[in-house]
């Protein structure tokens, strides 16, 4: 193979000095000094003349040995080097240079200051410097070239280190920007469910600090100023006798209704301008007559009257289909005519009623109970039918119809369905509830205690008849009998008199006495003993308290059923 390369006849002539990292062959110009060259050998077919054979061309031909026609194995030792190395054992001829230039063995280095061009290409500029004679007659090996288009396992490991560390810190910086992400989009979540929660407080009137206890948190609107529909509904027992009180209120402001119960001892002004009891109000002045006196203590405006008599009550529960609520007592059926069997209601939570459990539970009154008990039995009723009633007015009328009840003038049955629909509404939703009118033991309301009730509920402000209109009396329980308290005040304040308790006696007494302390109110003490049952004998001149006109001590001679 020939790595000369000849540009023409007469021109430049380039020789093979390596290859680019494209593999495309470099060529470097031959300078135009030519050495002299060697005589030129003659050339022996049968390797007989005294120079070898060099298949090569390098330019070295190694010396033969004398024939051996018998082969006796005499020949002198030559080593046949055929790329002119020079090891020992074989002579050494000078290279051979077809072009006239000695060539040094192997792939010639390139020199600096001379510039390879491929044969396409123009040549440099300048003339290359001759290079030292030392360095052309350097010997190198192919294999002591290292070419650096060649793969360097060590490169590679660095290579796919510094791939995995890019790796590695991409995903920390990825893992990073995704935990930020995910923390603010909790926070934005977590604010927006804190708005949420304090708007649906301040909408819903339980956000603390911002109103009063009756109305929405955050309505601006004072309690006085609220909205509200109040009707006064009297539950009257036909088979028993008595009557339950209660106003129904809807507060269209706030959204909320409230059913506020009423004691039977609560102090009214007649039209006389006399002192009488919420009960005898109701038995004597009728309707409209207690509706006005009401509207004066409580300061409201009741907008009509619900007579409720308990059979009414009894088909009302059962149009709704039956009622569910929490009871508080057992209750023994009032028609059982064996006494010890077992009770119509049960005590219990969740107790299922129908119209005749419903009736007895409302209506029952323990021994020994107060009114107020038998009156949040009421409530707890009413409650549970306006839970069973439908919330559509349209629906509501039809089953007011269907009672057949005569009601008062002042409230229509589609009136009444209306506003028993938004009361229903209101009781499916949560936004119902059941409040006691805290009264005294005379029957007067004290502005401390009623104003949770009066003001934020109603709107309006107490006014109690004045405390001079009526009798007051004194009533100390020696009976020995403790309900016997409970029963005189109920009597009294309905005969129209302030009832103040003395306590019990630390003794029983046998007869009972009345007494009154000056001549005036002689008069006042025997109206007292007739309306407590007591003989006139009973009534005596004594000391009475001094907050008292005629005070009264309860004897065993007293029968409450006898008043």
């Amino acid at each position: 193979m020939n790595d000369r390369y000849d540009a023409g006849y007469g021109g430049d002539q380039y020789e093979l000095v390596g290859y680019d990292e494209y593999g495309q062959p470099v060529y470097r110009q031959i300078p135009a000094q030519q050495a002299p060259q060697a005589p030129r050998q003659t050339y022996d077919t049968y390797a007989q003349q005294g120079y070898g054979y060099d298949p090569y061309a390098t330019g070295q031909q190694q010396p033969v040995p004398p024939y051996d026609a018998y082969d006796t194995g005499q020949r002198p030792t030559v080593s046949y080097d055929p790329y002119g190395t020079g090891a020992p054992g074989g002579g050494q001829a000078p290279p051979y240079d077809p072009y006239g230039q000695t060539a040094a063995t192997g792939r010639q280095p390139r020199v600096a200051g001379q510039t390879a061009h491929i044969p396409q290409q123009p040549g440099p500029a300048e003339e290359p410097e001759p290079q030292a004679p030392a360095a052309r007659e350097r010997d190198y090996r192919t294999e002591q070239f290292a070419f650096v288009e060649e793969p360097d396992g060590n490169s590679e490991d660095v290579i796919d280190w510094l791939k995995f560390t890019e790796n590695r810190t991409e995903r920390r910086e990825e893992a990073r920007r995704r935990a930020r992400s995910r923390v603010v989009a909790l926070v934005v979540v977590l604010a927006l469910v804190a708005v949420g929660g304090v708007g649906y407080l301040w909408y819903a009137g339980k956000l603390p600090g911002l109103s009063s206890s009756g109305s929405k948190a955050g309505t601006t609107t004072s309690a006085a100023a609220q909205n509200r529909d109040v009707i006064v509904v009297h539950l009257h027992n036909t088979g028993k006798g008595g009557t339950s009180t209660a106003l129904l209120v809807d507060n269209t402001t706030t959204k909320q209704g409230t059913t506020v119960l009423l004691p039977n001892s609560l102090a009214l002004t007649d039209d006389a301008g006399s002192t009488t009891t919420l009960a005898k109000s109701v038995d004597d002045d009728g309707s409209s007559g207690t509706r006005d006196q009401l509207d004066t203590v409580l300061g409201t405006n009741i907008e009509g009257t619900w007579r409720l008599d308990t059979p009414y009550l009894q088909n009302l529960v059962e149009l709704v289909g039956n009622i569910d609520i929490d009871t508080n007592a057992d209750v023994p059926d009032p028609a059982a005519k064996k006494k010890g069997s077992g009770p119509l209601v049960h005590k219990g939570n969740g107790q299922t009623l129908s119209g005749k459990m419903a009736v007895a539970y409302a209506t029952y009154r323990a021994s020994g109970e107060a009114q107020n008990a038998q009156l949040e039995r009421f409530g707890q009723v009413m409650q549970g039918v306006l839970r069973k009633l439908s919330s559509d007015a349209s629906a509501a009328t039809i089953t007011v119809q269907t009672l057949a009840q005569i009601l008062d003038p002042s409230l229509t049955d589609k009136d009444l369905g209306t506003f028993l629909a938004k009361l229903a509404d209101l009781a499916k939703g949560g936004d119902y509830k059941t409040a006691l009118l805290p009264v005294q033991t005379d029957g007067t309301l004290s502005a401390q205690t009623s104003s949770s009730v009066v003001k934020d509920i109603l709107g309006g402000t107490a006014k109690s008849p004045d405390a001079g209109s009526a009798v007051r009396v004194s009533v100390q329980n020696a009976t020995g009998v403790k309900d016997n308290t409970e029963k005189a005040r109920v009597v009294l304040l309905n005969g129209g008199f302030t009832f103040l308790e003395a306590g019990t006696a630390s003794t029983t007494r046998a007869t009972s006495k009345v007494i009154y302390s000056s001549a005036a109110d002689k008069e006042n003490a025997t109206e007292v003993a007739k309306t407590l049952g007591l003989p006139t004998s009973s009534v005596t001149k004594g000391t009475v308290s001094s907050n008292a006109s005629v005070s009264v001590v309860l004897g065993q001679n007293y029968t409450p059923s006898s008043s």
